[in-house]
């Protein structure tokens, strides 16, 4: 990235690429131990979880990777659904050779880490998740967010928002966040969406919140990931913010109160959406806790 080198993906990371399904995916490595890997959501990319890892590589190998069509990975002529990138997470775990991963998700990336345990329980070890989809929206009605995406679901000028002026970078991103970002760090959030054209990731993955039934593959999955996150096999962590936005401290409270002993469920402070950027220390403390790590000598 240009004038950005120094500040990402520092000093502990190493820039990587690995090709899945014929087009490129890059992703950040760096650390030594148990392999944990982060998947951001929309509209961000790895860059979102820097603080986290500067604290996590110290006692794991760390990986993440920047979903297709975002960050510094290509944007191929694709659908952007939930299939695609369902089908590109678990090929990339595929092409790195990686079982039994501690997979730690945002956003998307824990609907999709979510699905993976389901899908590919070998791929993951245990999961962690913050302000990621855990239920379906029976009606517009229902959702907190509706003054927002429903104009961008169901109007031209709502497309032409998220297109045009890059509302999601713009506007949201940093409404969602409690602290500033500096010039060098907005620029490493923009540089993957110059144009109209490269920002259509950003507007397929709105179109795949799942509202009233639509679009179905994506709420019958959504629909499972309550269960799935209260009740299983393997470790599972439900880190969220107070007051939070898409997991609330009341919904992290039933989720807990539902949850077999395997559920992990810890308050990382103050915080909306974009947990990873206020509150960077907490949720690397609450990992390496959860997972019994320390420093390595």
């Amino acid at each position: 990235m240009t004038g950005t080198g120094q500040l990402w993906p520092g000093p502990c990371l190493v820039d990587r690429a690995v090709e899945v399904h014929g087009s490129r995916l890059a992703y950040v490595e760096g650390g030594a131990g148990p392999t944990f890997v982060f998947v951001h959501g929309n509209p961000t990319s790895s860059f979102l979880w820097r603080e986290v890892l500067a604290r996590m590589t110290g006692v794991a190998h760390c990986v993440a990777v920047d979903l297709a069509g975002m960050g510094r990975s290509a944007k191929p002529d694709a659908a952007y659904d939930w299939a695609f990138h369902l089908r590109s997470v678990e090929g990339f775990l595929d092409a790195l050779g990686l079982q039994a991963v501690t997979y730690v998700g945002h956003d998307w990336g824990g609907v999709l880490g979510l699905e993976l345990l389901r899908r590919r329980p070998d791929l993951v070890g245990a999961l962690a998740v913050l302000e990621c989809h855990l239920d379906d929206y029976p009606s517009w009605a229902a959702m907190p967010g509706r003054s927002l995406f429903e104009p961008i679901r169901t109007t031209d000028e709502g497309r032409r928002q998220v297109l045009a002026n890059n509302l999601m970078v713009e506007q949201v991103l940093p409404a969602g966040m409690d602290h500033q970002l500096s010039d060098a760090e907005w620029d490493i959030y923009r540089e993957p969406f110059p144009t109209p054209a490269t920002r259509l990731p950003i507007l397929r993955w709105i179109e795949q919140i799942p509202v009233a039934g639509e679009p179905p593959a994506v709420a019958r999955a959504v629909r499972r990931n309550r269960d799935t996150l209260a009740h299983g096999d393997v470790p599972r962590l439900l880190m969220y913010g107070e007051p939070g936005s898409v997991v609330t401290v009341a919904g992290a409270a039933r989720i807990r109160d539902d949850a077999d002993d395997g559920l992990t469920v810890t308050s990382v402070g103050p915080g909306t959406h974009f947990l990873p950027e206020d509150r960077p220390a907490e949720i690397a403390a609450t990992l390496r806790r959860w997972r019994d790590l320390t420093d390595h000598a």
